[in-house]
Order: C-alpha cells, then sequence, then structure tokens
C-alpha cells in the first residue's frame, strides 16, 4: 500500500506561483506514473498533469505552458510547478499514483490518492 502526502497549496495572487510536493510512502513507487488532478467547489474532479514511470508528461490544455510536473525518485516526491496562476486554477489538488509506468487522464486509472491540498487564486 502507497501513501500520498500532498504539500505546498496556499492562497495567491494572480499571475503568481506555487509548488506543489505529492511524497510517497509505503513503497518505492519510481514506476508508478503519477497524475496531478484538481476539483474546484460544485465541479467535477478534472485532470491536470501526469508523469509516466520514465517521466514522460501530459498536461492539460488548460495549464500548458503554465504548469510543470516533476519527478525525484531518490526522494520519492512529485512536483506541480504553476506559475501565472489564474482564479479557474482555484480548486483542491490531488496527487494519484498507479500501479502502471503508463499514465491516463482518467480518474478511475489510479490506485491511491493523496488527501488533497487547496489552492487559492484571488483576482
Amino acid at each position: 500500500q502507497a501513501q500520498l502526502v500532498e504539500s505546498g497549496g496556499g492562497l495567491v495572487q494572480a499571475g503568481g506561483s506555487l509548488r506543489l510536493s505529492c511524497a510517497a510512502s509505503g513503497r518505492t513507487f519510481s514506476n508508478f506514473a503519477v497524475g496531478w488532478f484538481r476539483q474546484a467547489p460544485g465541479k467535477e474532479r478534472e485532470f491536470v498533469s501526469s508523469i509516466t514511470g520514465n517521466s514522460i508528461t501530459n498536461y492539460a490544455d488548460s495549464v500548458k505552458g503554465r504548469f510543470t510536473i516533476s519527478r525525484d525518485n531518490a526522494k520519492n516526491t512529485v512536483y506541480l510547478q504553476m506559475n501565472s496562476l489564474k482564479p479557474e486554477d482555484t480548486g483542491v489538488y490531488y496527487c494519484a499514483a498507479r500501479r502502471s509506468a503508463w499514465a491516463t487522464m482518467q480518474i478511475q486509472g489510479y490506485d491511491f490518492w493523496g488527501q488533497g491540498t487547496q489552492v487559492t487564486v484571488s483576482s
């Protein structure tokens, strides 16, 4: 069983930056794909970004060019660098891992989830 813990959320003004971290414990997940998802109030959870076991990345169109996902397998941690934040980026951000090196945009494809971290972008 893997446990995922997100951190790095907070309140930031539009145009600002945050870096989210997703730390895994319980097992080494260097071969696991990891995804970031977010959920705004009253909306469904949506895909933000993913990274495969060999660091191939994918982004939702809404964040492409502004967000960067990366992983440090030595630290069992995946990061999401978020720049040029917009109010519509507000939500709870979740990281998730799946027992496969290949990522997916589908929520159902992930086996382990963190508890989420709140990101609020003020206008």
